[in-house]
């Protein structure tokens, strides 16, 4: 079968690519899986871990992007999805309708997910709050 898509072929293996700081948020580490550079930039997914307490979260937000989804793979995220507290835990998955305003306020250090998103280069917007969020979980002593 031949191939009219114009995307690359991609496979990522764990010691291809590392965890590192620099996306999108300063308390997690992400490791790129390839896909943004075989599609072109029509889909990016990488895997976001904890790398900091979550103090102060991510704050209010939407995302301008025509999918996202993220599959919790360890451990647990609580987020606000407009005014609903939402658990999100290992082995659930969450599909983010385009402009729902967030905040992702509390994750257990082990926290771990796969997010898969489009456009590649998708834009985070700061919105007003929606409601109070409640106090993050504190992280044990190291």
């Amino acid at each position: 079968m031949l191939d009219r898509t114009g995307t690359l072929f991609s496979h990522v293996k764990p010691a291809d690519t590392d965890f590192k700081g620099g996306g999108l948020r300063d308390f997690f580490l992400y490791r790129d899986l390839g896909v943004a550079e075989a599609t072109h930039g029509k889909v990016i997914a990488h895997l976001v871990k904890a790398n900091l307490p979550p103090d102060g979260g991510t704050g209010w937000h939407r995302h301008e992007a025509d999918f996202q989804i993220v599959i919790m793979t360890k451990g647990w995220a609580k987020f606000m999805y407009e005014d609903k507290v939402t658990l999100v835990e290992a082995g659930d998955v969450v599909h983010q309708r385009p402009g729902i305003r967030h905040y992702l306020f509390d994750y257990s250090p082990d926290m771990e997910y796969l997010e898969i998103v489009s456009p590649a280069d998708f834009k985070s917007v700061d919105v007003d709050p929606v409601c109070d969020i409640p106090p993050p979980t504190p992280w044990p002593e190291a």
